[in-house]
């Protein structure tokens, strides 16, 4: 993996270190389990805004839509 340069707020970082410690955690685990439910919070929203705009793609009801098509 290429290496990354991450840079966090000193508010950020203190934040971790006590969380680190109240839980007996490491940081890179309390890293990875936030980061993962980031992911699948923005996947679900992703998900539910590919829906809406499915959804969004017609205005005519089922009914007004095949009304006016011959067959």
């Amino acid at each position: 993996m290429k290496n990354m340069k991450l840079e966090l707020k000193e508010s950020t970082v203190e934040n971790l270190q006590a969380f680190s410690d109240i839980l007996n955690k490491d940081i890179n685990t309390i890293l990875e389990e936030a980061l993962e439910e980031y992911f699948q919070t923005q996947q679900a929203n992703l998900i539910e805004k590919n829906q809406n705009d499915e959804n969004a793609m017609t205005n005519f009801s089922f009914d007004e839509f095949w009304d006016d098509l011959e067959v």
